[in-house]
């Protein structure tokens, strides 16, 4: 047995889940009664989400369903960045939602410095867009955990994975 346990810290999006939260999403659209004759485009793109509506009202409706979806996919509400609203074309409205996916440096510095202020014995390392935490106590590196996953001071949607 080794002495030395560890994980990785990542931020990924399940793009099949993603795409499936959004097949789901413009299903529901096309049955509701208050977006009957109502033109609503859901596009995903690499980095973003592009969503085209009537007016405001519609496009808060569509990313309640669009959120709700992603919830019930299993995924985290934190890969939506914030939302860039326009007026597009026909008097509709554009919003422009940045996907949040991989772990920037000042958000590896950030994590970094939670575990350590929480767990000095802790050690981790940065490689490249993810951070490795390692520890002689596996009980040590479940409350990093869920340390990180109840932080208020982390904004992006983080998974662990490589549990050893």
């Amino acid at each position: 047995m080794a002495s030395e346990h560890s994980f990785d810290i990542v931020s990924e999006i399940d793009r099949q889940e993603l795409t499936n939260a959004l097949d789901q999403a413009r299903k529901e659209l096309t049955v509701r009664y208050d977006f009957k004759d109502v033109t609503t485009e859901i596009k995903d793109e690499e980095k973003q989400l592009v969503v085209t509506t009537a007016d405001d009202y519609k496009l808060k409706a569509v990313m309640d369903i669009i959120e709700s979806k992603i919830l019930k996919r299993g995924l985290d509400l934190k890969i939506l960045g914030t939302p860039k609203n326009e007026p597009a074309s026909g008097g509709a409205i554009r919003s422009t939602i940045p996907l949040v996916a991989g772990i920037s440096a000042e958000n590896a510095k950030l994590i970094n410095k939670t575990v350590r202020e929480a767990f000095p014995k802790i050690k981790t390392q940065v490689q490249g867009e993810e951070v490795r935490v390692m520890s002689g106590s596996i009980d040590d590196l479940q409350a990093v955990m869920q340390l990180l996953k109840n932080s208020d001071k982390v904004t992006i949607p983080l998974q662990f994975t490589n549990y050893r």
